[in-house]
């Protein structure tokens, strides 16, 4: 734990400083640090993975420092890609890898719409009811 924790950390900063660099020399406009993150991390955890289980060049705890960690700290959509590799390579759950892709992003950005619309409807709560407490 202590290792996926620390990698965890590094790879939020990581990601921060990518957004905030991306930000400054691409512009704004478009979510380029995210977009650099999410393909770096998909590529890197691929990589990863590959010679960490055909050699012993990379140990099982530093495949799990490294995946885990920093790259679920850095990118989940790394580790999302990844799940879904495994799912997809293995013909028995290919179904359920269609059904994860789908439900992932079609639950995520429902949910996404649901979370701002509640969060919307409580913070107009909050103001009616701390501008009748202003009246009193």
């Amino acid at each position: 734990m202590v290792l996926v924790g620390l990698g965890g950390a590094i790879g939020s900063v990581l990601r921060y400083l990518t957004s905030v660099l991306a930000a400054h020399w691409l512009g704004e406009q478009f979510p380029y640090g995210t977009l650099i993150v999410n393909l770096g991390g998909s590529f890197a955890i691929g990589l990863v993975h590959q010679v960490g289980s055909d050699s012993l060049l990379i140990p099982d705890n530093l495949r799990l420092f490294l995946t885990t960690g920093i790259m679920g700290g850095l990118s989940t959509f790394s580790s999302f890609v990844w799940g879904t590799h495994q799912m997809l390579a293995n013909v028995a759950e290919q179904a359920s890898a269609i059904v994860y892709l789908v439900l992932s992003m079609v639950a995520g950005f429902l949910l996404v719409e649901l979370g701002l619309w509640l969060g919307g409807r409580l913070m107009r709560s909050h103001m009616e009811a701390a501008g009748a407490r202003a009246e009193l």
